[in-house]
Order: structure tokens, then C-alpha cells, then sequence
């Protein structure tokens, strides 16, 4: 799929939680096409110790709008300087990069999409492009509080969502792999982002139970392209760059310990 290096201007720059923002931006221009589960590199102007750009997932691409939507987690000098950008600023991005989400062709395909803190970003964009196919996914999403599960509404439009939270604020209290839905339902697919080790917890029940199961991995990413290798991931077909080759990965191809 093509890439570009875009000029897009901000819409909305919306304060989430004390620390996620979501960025929608656009162009005049109609967006290129967009699949569930790539990225993007988005750089940051005006910062005196970020020189890199930063990759963030697609959260969500809205065609009547021509918008794409960025949910930005505030974890360093980068992204709480790009959380600045205020309606009308341009903010440069390379997109669409990586490789998506497998898209099942039967929709009958009982797809679980688990997402784990802002992990939970590219699963709206896939959960719609589910639910367009016909098959309508279900939704297991885990945060540590209340305050940390984002865009439920959204989420609930699109597929029945159950949550787990660290402390019980809200839903089922644990972690995801502890979550009643996976006792009480078979499902055909699981797809998951999230923190590593949540991921190998979702992965390690995926493949006790023969169930597909695709990751999208979160290593550290510089270029986007796969020039750097700073986000090289060792697989059974050897090392491959995440932001190349991935960030999705089927995981019957990784080498986890599962």
C-alpha cells in the first residue's frame, strides 16, 4: 500500500483524560485508504528533546468527515507537546504504515477484539470494518480504573462490549484473561493490543483453547519504514522489522514462550 507524507490540519483536539488526548485531523483533499491496525508517524514541531516522530496506531478513520483520529496516551516530552495542537495547526504525518488486521471471510466468525489501555486504539477502527462485513464483533477491553476506559459509546455501537478494571471501578475486576466472557463463550478469532504481557497472557489462553489469534506488537519505532531496526522482533522466520512486517502478527509466527 502507498504511503504518504502528509500535511493535515487539526479539527478537534479533545482532552479524554488527564493523560489521552484524541486528535482528528483532515485535508482538502480525500484521505488515502486506510486498513485496521496500521500506523502512523507523526512528527512533533516546536519540541527541544524529540526529534524522532512518533508511531500511533489509526484509531479511526470517519469517510463522511474525511477525518482520520489519532488517541494519543501522554508519556513523554513528544506526546505531551503534540497534545498542544489546537484547532487550524498542521501537524506532519507519514501514513498508512504496517500491516493490518486479518479480516475474516466468512462473517458468521466469532471475532473477541481485547484491548488493554491505549492499546484499545486501532480495535474502533477494525470493529467497524468488522461490522461492515457483516460480522459483528464483541469487545473485552481492560484499563486500571474507570477513568482509563475510553470510547466505550463508540465501542458500544459497534459490537457488545464487556471491561475489566484493576481496582473494580468498572466492569469485572482483574485482567482481561480473567473475564467471565471467555468461560462462557467459544470464539473463532481473538485480536489484541495492548501491554506485552497482557498480550502473552491473551495469547497463551488463545492457544491453550486452538483459537486464531492475531497481536499487534508495540516495539519501539523510529522510522516507520523499516530502515532504523530498532523495532526488530525475532520470529520462526527470522527477524523481521515490526513497523515492516508488522505490527500485526498472527502468533503461531513469534516466538513467545506462551
Amino acid at each position: 500500500m502507498k504511503k504518504y507524507i502528509l500535511d493535515l490540519t487539526v479539527t478537534e483536539n479533545i482532552r479524554l483524560h488527564a493523560n489521552y488526548v484524541l486528535l482528528k485531523l483532515t485535508q482538502a483533499a480525500p484521505l488515502p485508504e486506510m486498513l485496521p491496525g496500521q500506523f502512523a508517524e507523526i512528527r512533533v514541531d516546536g519540541s527541544n528533546t524529540t526529534f524522532l516522530r512518533r508511531p500511533i496506531s489509526i484509531n479511526y478513520v470517519d469517510r463522511e468527515k474525511n477525518e482520520v483520529w489519532f488517541l494519543i496516551q501522554l508519556v513523554g516530552d513528544g506526546t505531551r507537546k503534540l497534545a498542544t495542537v489546537q484547532s487550524g495547526d498542521t501537524v506532519n504525518v507519514v501514513m498508512p504504515l504496517g500491516n493490518g488486521f486479518s479480516m475474516p471471510e466468512n462473517p458468521q466468525t466469532k471475532v473477541l477484539l481485547i484491548g488493554g489501555g491505549v492499546g484499545t486504539a486501532p480495535l474502533l477502527y477494525l470493529g467497524e470494518a468488522l461490522l461492515k462485513k457483516g460480522c459483528k464483533p464483541t469487545f473485552l477491553l481492560g484499563a486500571r480504573s474507570k477513568n482509563d476506559l475510553l470510547q466505550l459509546e463508540l465501542f458500544e455501537a459497534l459490537g457488545n462490549v464487556y471491561t475489566t478494571t484493576e481496582d473494580g471501578s468498572y466492569g469485572e475486576k482483574g485482567y482481561v484473561t480473567m473475564h467471565s466472557v471467555l468461560k462462557e463463550n467459544k470464539f473463532d478469532l481473538i485480536c489484541t493490543c495492548g501491554p506485552k504481557p497482557m498480550m502473552m497472557a491473551v495469547a497463551r489462553y488463545a492457544a491453550a483453547n486452538g483459537i486464531e489469534c492475531e497481536v499487534s506488537l508495540e516495539n519501539t519505532m523510529a522510522c516507520g519504514v523499516g530502515a532504523c531496526l530498532c523495532c526488530v522482533e525475532n520470529t520462526k522466520e527470522g527477524h523481521v522489522c515490526v513497523c515492516k512486517e508488522g505490527p500485526v502478527f498472527n502468533i503461531k509466527k513469534l516466538l513467545w514462550q506462551i
